[in-house]
């Protein structure tokens, strides 16, 4: 019994019940406001005055829902007051109820639907909140005994003792008609106010640029902090072995250079991730593809490299997604090969931006082409219309190739 009897009272002590409330009572204002408009509204009697209160408003509300930002405020003002708990930016989106403006004539349509339900709801619903506890008085006055004839009430004029025991119905009936109807228009904003299928797909694109965002950067860090891992291991490898003072100096300096630029880049992929920042740092561009040159031969290899073209004007995209081209060609020459001589070519014309990078196959040969690090490196060329090919070649060298089309990117 204890447990039917929480479940019965447990409405009366959500706050939700009473701001559900308040938002059926809302809809009775524009009603009121137009049958203060309409001369003699309130000079009728009974229930003529709430009828005049719920027909007054139709056409003044069908004009409103035509206006796209109405259907915005509406929502708001769904998530605030027929909806439990925070109202934070998180817990609004999980309502199920949209606050963008009508994009289409279905949303406007859905939006006069949900205008004319809070009208037919709100005006009865705002009636018995105003007459009930009316009648519950007139029944307390009864059992006084006196008489009572209040405006749109039955007479009571016999008034008895027994009456007291009518006296906290009323009350009880409002209570169960305001919790049921805030149910109502609660369920019913889910799918009047709800996003349409145009809103979804929107929020379905924008989660999937977040996913491929997220990915990207995932990508990054892979190539950024394996290739500062990389050069590090080398050059303290390195060190050790040289037994020089000079050399563990400049392999030192090396290292915190590297480790300076991960740190970098690592600082700027967990601001984006927070999203708490409008500018993040700038990524590197293939202009900054030098460092990456002296990386490598500070970790010991001999560089050859060949630059040309307009490589400072070549397109974001291209440039950015180039640069890690490189690095991730430049990491896997060192985890793979060691220390060896190593050929890079970055040519850009008009049309097209070429990569290569070349290094002598190692003798012991690792599973490179198959790794996460080549595969991204392909994965990046597809995404701006390109081709990167890694594999031996002719002359016994282990060759990685890419080229990236410009016409389209300008």
């Amino acid at each position: 019994m204890s447990f039917s009897l929480s479940t019965v009272f447990r409405p009366l002590t959500r706050a939700v019940t009473y701001t559900r409330w308040l938002h059926q009572l809302i809809a009775s204002v524009a009603g009121t406001l137009a049958g203060f408009v309409h001369g003699g509204t309130f000079r009728s009697t009974g229930m003529e005055v709430w009828l005049w209160i719920a027909l007054l408003p139709v056409p003044v509300l069908l004009a409103a829902a035509l206006i796209p930002a109405v259907r915005r405020v509406e929502g708001l003002q769904a998530q605030l007051l027929l909806t439990p708990g925070p109202h934070g930016p998180e817990e609004r989106a999980g309502t199920g109820i949209s606050t963008s403006p009508s994009l289409s004539w279905r949303d406007r349509g859905r939006t006069a639907g949900w205008l004319l339900l809070r009208l037919a709801v709100g005006v009865p619903v705002s009636a018995l909140t105003v007459q009930l506890p009316v009648l519950s008085f007139a029944f307390l006055q009864a059992a006084a005994g006196h008489r009572t004839h209040f405006r749109g009430l039955p007479a009571i004029d016999a008034p008895h003792g027994w009456y007291a025991l009518l006296v906290p119905l009323p009350l009880v009936v409002l209570l169960a008609v305001a919790v049921w109807a805030g149910s109502l228009m609660a369920a019913a904003a889910g799918r009047l106010l709800g996003p349409s299928a145009a809103e979804r797909l929107a929020v379905l694109e924008a989660r999937t640029e977040r996913i491929l965002e997220h990915n990207r950067l995932a990508q990054e860090l892979h190539d950024s902090i394996g290739h500062a891992l990389t050069v590090t291991v080398l050059q303290a490898g390195a060190a050790r072995a040289a037994g020089s003072p000079e050399f563990t100096d400049r392999a030192l300096a090396a290292v915190e250079e590297t480790g300076r630029q991960a740190l970098t880049d690592l600082e700027r992929a967990l601001r984006l991730l927070r999203e708490d920042v409008p500018h993040p740092a700038a990524r590197p561009v293939l202009a900054d593809a030098e460092r990456l040159l002296e990386s490598a031969r500070a970790a010991g290899s001999t560089v050859r490299a060949e630059l040309s073209g307009p490589l400072a004007a070549l397109p974001g995209p291209v440039s950015r997604e180039g640069y890690r081209m490189v690095q991730e060609a430049l990491t896997n020459v060192l985890r793979h090969a060691g220390p060896v001589p190593v050929s890079v070519r970055i040519a850009a014309d008009a049309y097209a931006l070429e990569l290569e990078v070349r290094n002598p196959m190692p003798a012991s040969p690792a599973p490179a082409a198959v790794g996460r690090g080549l595969r991204g490196l392909r994965e990046r060329a597809v995404l701006l219309g390109g081709k990167a090919v890694a594999g031996p070649d002719e002359d016994g060298e282990w060759r990685v190739h890419a080229r990236l089309p410009l016409a389209r990117l300008r």
